[in-house]
């Protein structure tokens, strides 16, 4: 591998991990008041149908992001973190096949 090949990919692999960083950050920030939400019903009280669809979408934020929470839970987890975001990325950018004609 030549040298600016090699800079090239370190680049790409430090650009990829920053914003794999900023998304699992961003979910985060989102799925923030999920717990005081959950407690409302065991100190008593009732959810609203706004509250409710509130932690059906947070549950599902919560749903892209357990890949990444597992992963970081097993045992060499955080060295398989980068090849875990490569992968889901891999899959997200597929190009649509061109139709013939």
């Amino acid at each position: 591998m030549s040298p600016t090949r090699a800079t090239s990919a370190i680049r790409r692999a430090v650009a990829f991990a920053r914003r794999e960083r900023k998304f699992v950050l961003d979910e985060l920030r989102q799925v923030k008041g999920l717990v005081p939400l959950l407690m409302k019903r065991r100190n008593g009280g009732r959810w609203t149908r706004e509250e409710i669809a509130e932690m059906r979408a947070q549950f599902g934020r919560l749903r892209t992001l357990s890949p990444y929470l597992a992963a970081l839970l097993l045992p060499g987890g955080f060295a398989a973190l980068p090849a875990l975001a490569w992968w889901f990325d891999r899959r997200r950018n597929r190009r649509v096949p061109a139709l013939p004609g």
